[in-house]
């Protein structure tokens, strides 16, 4: 003989309602996280990563992509917020480095170390500084080498593809930050040209003093950015973000010419063409231009 059973059905019922939100939960897919960049489990010494075949990541970022503020895509310089820039200036980082890995979702990219100004020890590899003490900037920088440049050894990871993408769509790539040299372009008496190409995937953009002569490739694909005090200018961008800040710096009433190509009929160092982006993306950067009140003209191949 079978027992009925002396629970409640609508106790059961429940159980098994919160079963099914627990396991829905579950399964349910998280959000990607982007860039960030992570201490090692175990903090691995840096003299000991390269001789390491896999190294896992701490369980959470010391810098996230809700942390910075913008990233400078030519110097690498990032602003972060006030919390994240007193994080990293409180963590404990001894003379030989405390390691760190550059992810995205998760997954690493390449590694450096955190390092300190007062240690006398060099190194290799690629690194960010340990702020010492306030700074009203809260920029930090990934940079080559320790105490200088001339150290560092191999390939610049800094530029890798995954990450430049990760902080384009996150709306974080910026050509400005805090330490700019001014926050006003001078005024042209030919006005200024603005070209773009794309890069495996990567929109790229140029502002350039207006001439009556043909610009080189060399020159307009340059990422050197120049602000001469004879009012020179040559600025790099990435993004539609760093256009828009890049554009808030030309003075009202200004003309652009946008090219659509080349006068020359050149081609770019990788094959690829100066040229226009899809027509949602110009018509993006139009509206930059009205907001800001500059004359933008869209000259068409």
């Amino acid at each position: 003989m079978i027992k009925r059973s002396s629970i409640p059905v609508y106790v059961i019922l429940t159980c098994l309602l919160r079963c099914v939100v627990i396991i829905a939960g579950a399964c349910s897919k998280q959000e990607p996280e982007g860039f960030a960049v992570y201490l090692t489990e175990g903090d691995v010494p840096p003299a000991k990563m390269e001789m390491l075949s896999h190294v896992n990541i701490a369980g959470e970022p010391v810098i996230s992509t809700r942390d910075i503020i913008s990233y400078n895509v030519i110097t690498h310089e990032i602003l972060l917020t006030s919390d994240a820039f007193d994080r990293i200036s409180r963590l404990d980082v001894p003379v030989g480095g405390r390691s760190f890995v550059v992810c995205v979702d998760r997954q690493p990219l390449y590694w450096g170390a955190f390092w300190t100004p007062l240690s006398s020890i060099s190194f290799d590899g690629v690194t960010i500084m340990k702020p010492l003490g306030s700074d009203v900037s809260r920029v930090i920088q990934i940079s080559p080498g320790y105490p200088s440049a001339s150290f560092y050894k191999g390939e610049d990871p800094r530029n890798n593809l995954e990450v430049m993408r990760s902080l384009q769509q996150a709306g974080k790539l910026s050509i400005v930050t805090s330490s700019s040299p001014v926050d006003r372009l001078p005024r042209s008496l030919k006005g200024y040209e603005l070209y773009s190409w794309p890069v495996n995937g990567l929109w790229h953009f140029a502002l350039i003093t207006g001439t009556n002569r043909d610009k080189t490739l060399d020159e307009i694909i340059s990422t050197e950015n120049i602000i001469s005090q004879d009012g020179w200018v040559h600025v790099h961008a990435v993004g539609l973000d760093a256009v828009k800040t890049l554009l808030a710096r030309v003075p009202q009433n200004e003309y652009i010419s946008w090219m659509g190509k080349l006068r020359s009929q050149q081609m770019l160092q990788d094959g690829a063409n100066i040229a226009l982006p899809a027509s949602s993306v110009i018509d993006r950067i139009k509206e930059y231009a009205t907001e800001y009140g500059l004359n933008l003209t869209v000259i068409s191949p």
